[in-house]
């Protein structure tokens, strides 16, 4: 299994920022994820 790369707690606080009421494509921006 690949090993992930964000750690579980930064994944639910990206989240966090997006349901904050970020859009998606600035919290992707923001932590370098392809959207």
């Amino acid at each position: 299994m690949k090993r992930s790369r964000f750690t579980e707690e930064q994944i639910i606080g990206i989240l966090r920022e997006q349901e904050a009421g970020m859009t998606t494509a600035e919290v992707c921006r923001r932590h370098g994820v392809s959207s």
